[in-house]
């Protein structure tokens, strides 16, 4: 994992330490004697993650943290609080100031490592997230990370993970201001509910006489439904080398007991702030997928998705040695439904072909809108006379039944015309099996409509 770390001190020595830790382990350094001088590297530079002193001349670190955190540039940015102080207190102000941890001096070399690995981890997936996000954005789609917003607000949900009934009633307490707590003894029981149920945080305290916490962060990771759920761990005084375990495990964070409530309440909103940004990012992306592959009056897949998943069908059908067929459909006479009915009519006879084209079709089927009045189906492991026997159900469909028109209050008899195609030896490409399929619609059309046509094999 390489990355650029920016070290910001006012002691040169404090700097070079911190500097020759990282450089050992192959990250890019950049310094900053002060915050001003950290703020400027931001703002110019790809920073990756920032390892902030706190006592510095002219602002200090708290405020140098809530400045990145308020920047729409920099607030991703994770910021480690690197400094002499030690209370409690110190540690919530920088948590609440935006920070992601707080080591205190002098640092712990393998709790450093560990935690700046654990976190440019976290800041791969949300720059990727941001990347996709941002790609929808370029490409006109209104801003979709606002998506799920609403849930800021909202009291988050927090599964405690704990073998002793009078730690888990001081944790409840602590957490109640911002959270409802569910508190699990038996660690399997507790895997079972986190897969079952919407947390926003896992909270597991290892204080467990026979089993060993880990497990369950490992399997936490390991299940699809909990991989990005995130997990605070509570360990004892000098267990390091735990903390560096479940660091690596993927743990986003930890406290040492004795825990103070308001270190733990800080650190859990951060980790829930975090979860629901990501959240928010994922959303965002599924649902840019979706409109780039949809056609949004239909439903249907677009000609966008047709045109990478037919060259994947394709190819498999060849190296399988199995059929594929493709269908092309396109409503007759449809110029005459618009300038009779308009638009709004033409859209409705649209939405409800697609309905029936989706009913109509077998469940490994592909439906698309082609562009226009025209539907493509592509069939994997369908034989020509199979194909047919499809199109020839789906023209029945078409026919058999008037469209409802509801803003005219009328009912429509439509009908449409059929072209369909089959992989064969001399057929090498998608665009060549498309093309045949095209050639039989066209036959179709100037041979009376409202039929099926198969291509010359």
């Amino acid at each position: 994992m390489t990355a650029r770390i920016l070290v910001v001190d006012d002691i040169p020595a404090n700097v070079k330490l911190l500097e020759a830790r990282l450089l050992a382990e192959y990250f890019d350094v950049m310094t900053a004697a002060d915050g001003y001088t950290a703020l400027a590297i931001c703002e110019r530079n790809q920073v990756d993650l920032i390892l902030l002193d706190i006592m510095m001349p002219g602002i200090d670190g708290f405020e140098v943290c809530e400045r990145l955190k308020a920047s729409q540039k920099t607030a991703h940015i994770p910021v480690v609080m690197v400094t002499a102080l030690d209370q409690p207190t110190d540690r919530v102000r920088g948590l609440k100031a935006g920070a992601d941890d707080f080591l205190t001096k002098p640092v712990n070399d393998l709790q450093l490592i560990s935690r700046v690995k654990s976190l440019l981890r976290l800041k791969t997936l949300s720059d990727e997230l941001r990347i996709r996000a941002d790609t929808a954005h370029t490409m006109g789609i209104d801003d979709l990370t606002r998506a799920g917003e609403g849930r800021a607000d909202e009291t988050a949900q927090v599964l405690l993970v704990d073998g002793r009934a009078n730690s888990q009633e001081r944790i409840i307490k602590a957490l109640k201001p911002v959270a409802d707590v569910l508190a699990l003894s038996d660690p399997q029981a507790a895997l079972f509910e986190a897969a079952e149920s919407a947390f926003d945080l896992v909270i597991v305290n290892a204080n467990f006489d026979d089993y060993d916490p880990l497990r369950l962060c490992s399997q936490l990771r390991s299940l699809e439904r909990t991989r990005f759920l995130p997990i605070l761990i509570i360990t004892e005084q000098g267990a390091d080398d735990m903390v560096v375990r479940a660091l690596d495990l993927g743990v986003n964070d930890y406290i040492i007991r004795p825990v103070d409530p308001n270190e733990l309440v800080a650190r859990s909103l951060t980790q829930i702030r975090r979860k629901r940004y990501n959240d928010r990012l994922r959303a965002s992306v599924k649902q840019t997928i979706e409109l780039a592959v949809t056609d949004p009056l239909t439903g249907l897949y677009n000609r966008r998705y047709l045109d990478n998943h037919l060259n994947v069908l394709f190819n498999r059908s060849m190296a399988r040695g199995r059929p594929l067929s493709v269908l092309i459909t396109d409503i007759d006479r449809f110029k005459h439904v618009n300038d009779t009915y308009g638009h709004d009519g033409g859209d409705e006879v649209l939405r409800e072909f697609a309905n029936r084209v989706r009913s109509t079709i077998r469940g490994a089927d592909l439906a698309c809108r082609y562009g226009g009045e025209e539907f493509v189906v592509v069939m994997p492991d369908t034989s020509p006379e199979i194909a047919a026997a499809v199109a020839e159900r789906l023209r029945a469909a078409i026919e058999n039944a008037p469209f409802m028109l509801k803003h005219a209050g009328e009912a429509l008899n439509v009908t449409a015309s059929f072209g369909i195609a089959s992989r064969i030896a001399q057929v090498l490409t998608p665009d060549q099996l498309m093309k045949q399929a095209d050639l039989a619609l066209y036959e179709a059309k100037n041979t009376g409509r409202n039929r099926v046509v198969a291509a010359a094999a």
